[in-house]
């Protein structure tokens, strides 16, 4: 029979009511692996419901007591990281050493989260007025929602699950209906944990469940990782209905290479996050901007290494790129090779066609390259989430500069070269979120934030981090004074405790 997978809530895995289901598949193969339950409005319902149950008695326990619980899911997460870097590949494609990384990076959130008493430490000040202390709180939101992606998994749920625990909350998870395995094998390692009951549920589903959460009244905060339509749907739906919301949404990541860069480390760079996991992440560099005379140079280095790309199943050790997540998605892809050629950018690497023995059927494509795009087309314009790379001329840095913030989205940017003054410049000059100097995924660490600007993100926090802490908690101040001394009498003017 096939395999079902359903929900998770309050401690328990449930079948899908709703009658409901979405196909999973095996990106390798093409088969289809298992199906997935769609969850109505009522199963998030039920969901919310026992979450918001659950809510008093975690928000309540001390700050310590939370944090050990996720001292104990990071060693979980080490012990179990072979069998969730298994079914991250199994599910989406990666190759095996790619999910692992994803395992880490979510892992190091975890971690952050471990020091969440001194984060929630508040501020005090002594006398602010005669007999009056001034102190500051933060408290949590009660139950949030997180609605997360197919290309991460399990790192992108940890950017959220955390901090939001930590910091008092309890936590609905939506994650994606194309591989949502690992959302209840993080469901088992939090119980196993201690995390109580309730805390932690999962919703699988696709319109209708993110349509239930959006409007859900007992719900006061969704996080979101996605494409900007959806992203902007979701940060305006959530909050006409008064939700805080921090909605990360698409990209265009540019690197730049100057001409002293060391070309060799640019195409290195190049590679690995333009065609690592098939080019479905957020920081994935998709253009290439060459300055001045770097141009041809980079190119003669990258069509060689593009045309080599070892592409297979992510199971196999030798492979550097897996298979697309779904058939839809890889003739997406494809679509915009196609695009491109017709706009008249120059295809230098053709990755379609791409045709694997014994993994006929699976959704593979090759690596792509072009040359001379122009920023009028839509292969530039648009975000692709494929393998393929554009290369983008310009005369000098100052035009790399507009022309990366002209670009809608803000994401990731990357400069490689061996000028300092350079990079300070380019730094402070150019508009994007995160920027790389000779890094080409500048993907902040755990105890920083993620998030890019423009349309790469509605809202006014970045993701994990003390950004999260901020997005998670609300602050409270407070003012008291304890009677005693001669009565002041009443007082029709604006206090002024300082005097």
């Amino acid at each position: 029979m096939m395999r079902e997978i359903g929900h998770y809530i309050g401690g328990k895995l449930v079948a899908g009511g709703s009658g409901a289901f979405g196909e999973v598949f095996n990106p390798a193969s093409g088969e289809i692996a298992a199906r997935v339950a769609l969850a109505n409005s009522a199963e998030v319902d039920r969901a919310v419901a026992t979450a918001a149950a659950a809510w008093p008695a975690w928000a309540a326990m001390p700050a310590l007591r939370r944090a050990r619980v996720m001292f104990k899911l990071k060693d979980l997460l080490d012990r179990d990281r072979k069998e969730l870097s298994a079914i991250i590949t199994a599910e989406h494609g990666k190759v095996l050493s790619d999910a692992d990384g994803e395992v880490q990076r979510g892992l190091e959130v975890v971690e952050f989260a471990c020091g969440i008493p001194h984060l929630l430490k508040g501020e005090f000040t002594d006398q602010v007025g005669t007999g009056i202390d001034a102190w500051s709180i933060r408290q949590p939101l009660g139950v949030v929602a997180g609605i997360t992606p197919f290309n991460f998994p399990l790192m992108v749920p940890l950017w959220m699950i955390p901090v939001a625990l930590a910091c008092g909350n309890c936590f609905i998870l939506k994650p994606s209906e194309k591989d949502p395995s690992a959302s209840l094998k993080l469901a088992a390692l939090l119980a196993e944990a201690g995390l109580p009951d309730g805390v932690f549920n999962v919703v699988q589903g696709a319109r209708e469940s993110v349509e239930a959460i959006i409007a859900h009244p007992d719900i006061a905060a969704i996080s979101f990782v996605g494409s900007t339509a959806i992203a902007e749907t979701i940060y305006r739906g959530g909050a006409a209905h008064g939700k805080r919301v921090q909605a990360l949404g698409g990209a265009k990541n540019h690197l730049v290479v100057m001409p002293d860069a060391d070309i060799d480390d640019a195409v290195d760079a190049l590679m690995g996050s333009a065609y690592g996991a098939a080019g479905e992440r957020c920081m994935a560099v998709s253009v290439a901007v060459a300055v001045g005379d770097a141009g041809d140079r980079l190119v003669s280095k990258l069509e060689p290494r593009v045309r080599a790309l070892k592409i297979g199943p992510g199971t196999d050790p030798d492979a550097e790129m897996g298979p697309l997540v779904t058939a839809q998605h890889r003739d997406k892809v494809k679509g915009y090779v196609d695009l491109g050629v017709k706009e008249g950018a120059k295809l230098v690497v053709d990755g379609r066609g791409l045709a694997l023995q014994g993994y006929e059927s699976g959704f593979f494509l090759g690596g792509s390259l072009f040359d001379n795009v122009g920023t009028d087309m839509r292969i530039y314009r648009d975000e692709i989430f494929g393998p393929v790379l554009s290369v983008v001329r310009t005369p000098d840095l100052a035009g790399a500069v507009r022309m990366i913030n002209a670009h809608e989205y803000g994401n990731g940017v990357a400069l490689f070269t061996a000028d300092g003054g350079t990079a300070r410049d380019f730094a402070n000059a150019i508009n994007i979120g995160m920027v790389g100097v000779n890094v080409p995924i500048p993907v902040p660490m755990a105890f920083h934030s993620f998030g890019g600007w423009k349309h790469s993100l509605f809202g006014d926090h970045h993701v994990y981090g003390p950004e999260g802490v901020r997005f998670y908690t609300r602050y409270k101040a407070i003012t008291q004074r304890w009677p005693g001394g001669a009565r002041r009498g009443a007082e029709f003017v604006m206090p002024t405790l300082g005097r």
